[in-house]
């Protein structure tokens, strides 16, 4: 067996920290990549990984062969993605991480002009709302809202992601328009039950931030059924604009206090670093910047 063969085996083991997701990731059995790893050992003649019934950890030969294995791995698809760039053909796969609600109503629109328009490169796009690791699940790119945790990524903007409060008419017209945010306490607010700030809802004033107890008879983990509930007069939230922007330029739901600012969190594309971003990446990331908008996306035009 030629070691150099062996290589991506062994780094997709390592970044996935165990061999049946590496076998996962590299589309092929347990067992070959079981065997794939103690041939490569057989051939240096040292072993590469401390294995146990939980998990797998790199001996110290193991830690000096990784380290020069993922050098010449990056090196490598580097080397095709030069290639394919003077092709002018960007191909191969893409896996792309979105959050579900983002993903569906502006990323999936775009993907069928996307695939038209580079038809090699193949597009699997998993929506999840939870934050996952690139390495591990062998992504190329995430779409990721809010602060960025892990540094060891790199980061795009893409667009801001501006929240806002809102009703449909018949609900203002039964309970009164909130005028000040303190109002809020005596109105029935729908909360969004992932939303870091709990029942408190806050405004940036020039006194400081002003935070506003809020509570209501539904709570829910999705930002779409938040948008139906306003929808049928049910109450008041606090939304992004990207889910309900079209409703508010149609006059569905009536923004409220808007003289008052809310905190804003930015749209970002993540991924791994690399000396060169592959083209199929590149290619994906210009095209949906092009598409949102950018500093003014499409969803905020309208009001």
């Amino acid at each position: 067996m030629d070691t150099f063969s062996a290589i991506p085996v062994f780094v997709a083991v390592i970044e996935s920290g165990s061999f049946s997701q590496a076998a996962s990731r590299l589309g092929i059995s347990k067992s070959a990549v079981s065997k794939r790893v103690r041939q490569l050992e057989d051939k240096l003649g040292v072993q590469l990984l401390h294995r146990t019934t939980r998990q797998l950890s790199l001996t110290e030969a193991g830690e000096r062969y990784f380290e020069y294995a993922l050098k010449s791995y990056i090196a490598a698809a580097e080397g095709v993605d030069s290639v394919t760039q003077l092709q002018g053909n960007p191909k191969g796969e893409l896996k792309v991480n979105s959050p579900m609600s983002f993903g569906r109503l502006h990323i999936a629109p775009l993907v069928a002009d996307f695939l038209a328009k580079y038809p090699d490169i193949t597009l699997n796009m998993v929506m999840d709302d939870r934050v996952v690791d690139l390495v591990e699940g062998g992504f190329d790119l995430a779409i990721r809202a809010g602060s960025l945790q892990d540094s060891t990524l790199i980061a795009r903007r893409l667009a801001p992601c501006r929240s806002v409060i809102c009703a449909a008419p018949e609900y203002l017209e039964k309970y009164g328009t909130p005028l000040i945010p303190t109002d809020l306490s005596r109105h029935n607010c729908i909360n969004y039950a992932y939303f870091s700030g709990g029942s408190e809802w806050t405004f940036h004033m020039d006194t400081g931030p002003l935070k506003v107890k809020v509570s209501g008879n539904y709570r829910v983990n999705n930002s779409e059924a938040l948008q139906k509930a306003i929808l049928s007069g049910l109450g008041i939230a606090k939304i992004p604009t990207f889910i309900v922007g079209q409703d508010i330029a149609e006059g569905k739901l009536i923004p409220l206090l808007a003289d008052y600012q809310l905190p804003m969190q930015t749209f970002y594309a993540v991924f791994p670093e690399r000396q060169h971003l592959p083209a199929k990446v590149r290619v994906f990331l210009d095209f949906i910047l092009e598409r949102l908008g950018g500093e003014q996306p499409y969803w905020d035009r309208g009001f």
